[in-house]
């Protein structure tokens, strides 16, 4: 059985947990949160060296896609999207756009999140009919206002980013650009805790 360390909070159960207790728990989640961006990079360094039966590896695909957004002049929060947009193969393997549309949701704009999250259903207009489902799947969404813009993100940059003699800049450009746009959410539950933490 393990014990709690002396400067963690005593209760056990939420019920009886104090003002005070929560203050010790929120100086904890300061410096926990912080390393979110270090957690992210490590999840998404877990994805070298799986080919899942692709030209490259999970990785290098999540870099070119990357590359080729951030080449093509845009901004900083679309190339995290495009950096990160398959880290959820790992965890949600039926279902990695959902992984990564949920973290990256705190930190990016509702365009942004809507397109990380229904990219797979875009993607499959090139593939799933050589599955036996149907590669129109994304036309449901015709009249969505992010129709467009993620019709764009698989077209341009997601579907070309499996090319092994393909640009690749390595995770290290990318890094600042992923502490920068995690370093507060802009969408959360726990965002006034959050305000409130970085003001304290």
């Amino acid at each position: 059985m393990t014990t709690a360390k002396p400067d963690t909070a005593a209760f056990t159960d939420m019920k009886e947990s104090t003002k005070e207790q929560w203050d010790q728990i929120g100086d904890c989640f300061r410096g926990f949160s912080k390393e979110l961006p270090d957690r992210v990079m490590d999840h998404l360094k877990l994805l070298a060296g799986d080919f899942g039966g692709f030209s490259v590896d999970r990785l290098t695909h999540c870099l070119q896609t990357a590359t080729l957004a951030h080449r093509d002049g845009k901004d900083e929060e679309y190339v995290v999207c495009a950096l990160l947009h398959d880290i959820g193969d790992t965890l949600g393997t039926f279902n990695h756009a959902d992984i990564a549309a949920v973290i990256l949701e705190p930190f990016v704009s509702e365009e942004n999140h809507w397109m990380v999250k229904h990219h797979a259903i875009f993607q499959g207009y090139y593939f799933f009919h050589h599955l036996g489902m149907d590669r129109n799947m994304r036309e449901q969404y015709r009249d969505h206002p992010y129709y467009e813009r993620t019709l764009e993100f698989v077209s341009k940059y997601d579907s070309p980013a499996f090319n092994p003699e393909a640009e690749t800049l390595p995770m290290e450009f990318f890094e600042p650009m992923v502490r920068r746009v995690m370093a507060k959410p802009k969408r959360s539950l726990y965002k006034k805790m959050s305000d409130s933490m970085e003001s304290a």
